[in-house]
């Protein structure tokens, strides 16, 4: 599974890859990382164009905060365009958290890990809130 790393979440990212391979969770399961600046794509890319690159690519997007307002919002971009097969975005719900709080880093983790393991079935989800 390949995960797009907003680019907000650029710093946790390390922390939480790190975590993924020091619980030995990449040696069960298959989970990449990929950063907008791998993708050519700006940090100020609407939402709409970073939804549908990861969509196209069949790629998660890993995000914190994307905005919920306006026409090219995430939550607007989802409802419009999501189908039955599209991949789910990924939303930490405590991105702070997350590096501050090793049991909670621990439990992103798992649920990351339980998404890859059957990604499949969340196809047509549209956002899964972790952990």
């Amino acid at each position: 599974m390949i995960c797009l790393i907003d680019h907000n979440l650029r710093g946790h990212a390390l922390v939480f890859f790190g975590a993924l391979a020091s619980e030995g969770w990449l040696e069960i399961v298959s989970i990449q990382f990929v950063t907008f600046d791998e993708l050519d794509l700006q940090t100020d890319s609407d939402d709409r164009v970073v939804w549908r690159l990861a969509q196209q690519n069949q790629m998660i997007l890993l995000t914190a905060n994307r905005s919920m307002k306006g026409k090219d919002s995430l939550e607007q971009v989802m409802r419009e365009e999501s189908t039955v097969e599209s991949l789910p975005v990924v939303t930490i719900s405590n991105a702070d958290r997350l590096l501050s709080d090793p049991d909670y880093r621990s439990r992103c983790v798992e649920s990351l890990v339980e998404i890859a393991l059957s990604v499949d079935s969340y196809r047509g989800v549209q956002r899964i809130f972790i952990p």
